[in-house]
């Protein structure tokens, strides 16, 4: 297995997901399958979480909709789906909004990253989320990425990102 799963009923009041705010994903409501999960209590695993928030990417102008799920050091898990504007470059990558939603609620540190797109080989995150990534995580924590038809491929944010700018580049 990837990760052991976690029991998301008992995350229900931490489980953080930026698409829960009415401006983000077009106005709409937790994904209807992750909600379905959240209220039974199922077992889940980081990259169900993934896929099950990719049901609320606003990707209208693409198609190419994307989950990301962080769990922080804490154990909590953060969840975020892209987010499409028609000035392109002002859309929010998955990964961004879940590291958003995980600082929003105090933390600062990634233990383990999921992420899952419909495309034929799993997706790395982009230039600019391997960044925002080693920013919380060390080079080592482990990085799931995963295709809507179940491959996968794991790797690390040292893999994605080495030789990674950092605060000690600022000194």
């Amino acid at each position: 297995g990837l990760e052991p799963p976690f029991l998301v009923q008992s995350l229900l009041p931490k489980v953080a997901n930026h698409t829960n705010s009415p401006a983000a994903c077009n106005q709409r409501a937790p994904a209807p399958r992750l909600r379905h999960a959240l209220m039974k209590g199922q077992q889940m695993t980081l990259l169900d979480a993934a896929r099950l928030v990719r049901d609320n990417a606003h990707a209208p102008y693409s198609n190419f909709r994307v989950g990301a799920a962080i769990r922080a050091a804490d154990g909590v898990v953060y969840t975020g789906c892209n987010v499409e504007n028609a000035a392109y470059p002002e859309g929010t990558c998955a990964e961004a909004g879940a590291i958003a939603a995980m600082v929003a609620a105090g933390q600062t540190r990634i233990q383990e990253v999921a992420v899952i797109a419909d495309a034929p080989r799993p997706v790395p995150p982009c230039g600019g989320c391997r960044q925002k990534l080693a920013e919380f995580a060390t080079a080592d924590v482990t990085v799931t990425m995963a295709t809507a038809g179940g491959a996968t491929r794991q790797t690390t944010v040292g893999e994605l990102l080495p030789g990674a700018f950092g605060a000690d580049d600022l000194a």
